[in-house]
């Protein structure tokens, strides 16, 4: 699944050590659409590398992709949203200060003249 919008927030990434003693990071997101009912979207990134590969920072135009799942914990379930690709968007090219418009005409052009041949129903 895919998602773009802009990155609203940056949050503390949690670390810690797994049962068999591997440290372990992730770090969570939100990014909102720019859609005319505008969403909002929690997303994570897991493992050091994939933070650091990744390098998101706040305000960050972005099309992210990511995984849904869902676990169970004390007979509760909640959902996981894990990003595993990052794109930024393409940043469009100002256009140049010093383009002319082109020049206006002098006087109005006349449509109200007909044309003999014209077969337009109107």
């Amino acid at each position: 699944m895919e998602l773009s919008g802009k990155v609203i927030a940056v949050l503390d990434p949690r670390s810690g050590v797994s049962k068999t003693g591997n440290p372990w990071m992730v770090q969570e997101y939100v990014i909102e659409t720019h859609d005319q009912y505008p969403r909002k979207m929690c997303f994570d990134v897991f493992g050091e590398d994939k933070i650091k590969q990744f390098n998101i920072q706040i305000g960050e135009e972005l099309t992210v992709s990511f995984d849904v799942d869902a676990r169970e914990w004390q007979g509760r379930w909640f959902n996981s949203i894990r990003a595993w690709k990052v794109e930024r968007a393409a940043t469009q090219q100002p256009a140049p200060a010093d383009v002319p418009f082109p020049p206006m005409p002098d006087a109005p052009v006349d449509f109200s003249a007909g044309d003999e041949k014209d077969d337009l129903p109107f």
